[in-house]
């Protein structure tokens, strides 16, 4: 199958399928005598993969190694958990740094008066020093009212 056909029935664009490719996550496509690449199964099969590993929020060095470990029969599979692991860890703590941007943003937008005047504490908090939002967190959303 074609580039186009590949990136079909796998989900990953042929931008990145040509991406992954260039940066050596998963092998250069074999070529039709015109030049074009193509895909067999197998390769679908892989860019679903890496997909998926994606859509988990895995990054390329992470799924590199997961490729890795997939491609080898003799892998342990304590190996692949501690990864999964790893990776449920990063998630937990971005969620957390979400969860107070949202906490910082709600506040910021609480305090402003949404109405025709020019103070707005939300973009004095956001041109603030960050050497006065750094000693001072939990004061940020009202320093500079």
């Amino acid at each position: 199958m074609n580039i186009g056909e590949a990136a079909a029935a796998s989900g990953v664009t042929a931008k990145m399928i040509r991406y992954y490719e260039d940066t050596g996550l998963i092998p250069p496509a074999g070529r039709s005598a015109s030049g074009y690449r193509t895909y067999s199964p197998r390769d679908v099969q892989l860019l679903r993969f890496v997909r998926r590993a994606r859509d988990l929020g895995f990054g390329m060095e992470k799924i590199a190694e997961l490729l890795a470990l997939w491609r080898d029969r003799s892998r342990a599979s304590s190996d692949v958990k501690h990864l999964a692991l790893e990776q449920v860890e990063g998630l937990k703590a971005r969620i957390l740094e979400m969860e107070a941007m949202v906490a910082t943003l709600q506040t910021l937008a609480d305090a402003c008066a949404g109405d025709h005047h020019p103070d707005c504490p939300i973009l004095a908090d956001l041109g603030a020093d960050a050497s006065i939002i750094a000693a001072q967190p939990a004061k940020r959303a009202f320093t500079h009212l």
